[in-house]
């Protein structure tokens, strides 16, 4: 068995951590990945308080293992500064309508009815979604019930360390640059999660192999490092391993889980793809993230549009993709985030299958490589 520094800092078999991918990561796939000796760690970015809270109790019904939860704690949100105009030209809420206009004549030109409301917008009397009092609301739920491990995904959670080590939980946050993983350090964080360009979701410019040994060596000696981005199997894990790192967080492997929470379309999505199959685009979000080629990303491309900053593009992307998963075209439409590993998956298999595989794929490249060495 490998073992690392992150396995008694988590309590955990593997060195091995579920990228917290919203939506995606659900209390059963956190729990299964727990369940399996690896650290669960749920994807919430746009879940609200009170489901946050039903997640949390969800996983722990499935699991007595560490587990964790991942939310988005961007600084352009909490700062305002997602406020300020574009190029110095209208304000980005005031370009809405006409996005929305644009959005509502692609879902006509798609035969795509549009979605109900209230199947769109988590706990409608609560915060706006993404907004700054969004994620200040998911930090109180996620320390009041004790969560093990909590994930930044973006941004620095700083502000929310010590009241997380208070009850004994860990942080770690999810970085693309050097200076950003010093940013982090020196907010007192347990772990830093290093992702490179490769990686599904929001992402850095740099590519995976070039920035975890530069973290490392920027940082690896005040906290440990843990590698993502594009690492799909045992093999990559590995190399992880040797660029430095002291385990790795890894996502698209698990998209195509039975217990990942995505429509069918999508699974089947990522099933066919191939390392050509994505893009980096700020359609979804605002921000940029790699996704698989749609027709939505396709539309503004094609556009001429800039994609509004978070949160504002989500207001324009939400009603289109939820309404495209409704009509049964999540596939063409809304595939969704994933790496560019995932030419490798082949099939919709168990997580703790899955798992067992990149699992016996690090012992058996570790132990081949050092054979070979030694010869």
């Amino acid at each position: 068995m490998i073992r690392t520094e992150i396995c008694d800092m988590f309590g955990i078999d593997h060195p091995i951590l579920l990228a917290g991918m919203g939506g995606a990561s659900t209390p059963e796939l956190a729990a299964a990945v727990s369940n399996a000796g690896g650290l669960g760690v749920m994807g919430a970015s746009s879940i609200g308080p009170r489901g946050l809270r039903d997640w949390i109790h969800r996983c722990r019904d499935l699991t007595d293992k560490p587990f964790g939860i991942d939310t988005l704690l961007p600084a352009s949100v909490r700062r305002g500064t997602n406020l300020k105009s574009m190029s110095n030209g209208p304000l980005p809420q005031d370009l809405i309508p006409e996005y929305q206009e644009m959005v509502a004549a692609f879902l006509v030109d798609q035969d795509i009815p549009p979605a109900d409301d209230k199947n769109i917008w988590p706990e409608p009397d609560g915060p706006p979604l993404l907004s700054k009092e969004f994620f200040e609301a998911q930090m109180d739920v996620i320390i009041d019930e004790k969560v093990p491990v909590y994930v930044s995904g973006l941004g620095n959670p700083g502000p929310w360390v010590d009241r997380i080590h208070a009850y004994g939980g860990k942080v770690m946050a999810v970085i693309g640059a050097v200076r950003h993983a010093r940013q982090v350090v020196e907010a007192g964080i347990d772990a830093i999660v290093a992702q490179g360009h490769d990686g599904g979701g929001h992402n850095s410019p740099i590519g995976t192999m070039a920035l975890i040994p530069q973290v490392v060596d920027a940082v690896g000696d005040r906290v440990a490092v843990i590698g993502a981005g594009g690492i799909t199997d045992g093999r990559g894990v590995a190399a992880a391993l040797m660029l430095g790192a002291k385990g790795a967080w890894i996502g698209s492997a698990f998209l195509a889980s039975e217990e990942a929470g995505l429509f069918d379309g999508q699974k089947q999505a990522i099933v066919e793809a191939t390392e050509e199959s994505t893009i980096v685009s700020r359609a979804v979000t605002g921000k940029p993230a790699r996704m698989i080629k749609s027709k939505w990303t396709q539309l503004w491309q094609e556009s001429g549009r800039e994609p509004l900053p978070m949160p504002f593009q989500t207001q324009i992307s939400r009603p289109a993709l939820f309404a495209a998963n409704f009509a049964g075209r999540s596939q063409d439409v809304n595939p969704g985030f994933a790496g560019q590993g995932i030419g490798m998956i082949k099939a919709v298999r168990p997580a703790a299958e899955i798992m067992a595989e990149i699992v016996h794929g690090l012992e058996a490249t570790l132990t081949h490589q050092f054979n070979e060495l030694v010869r």
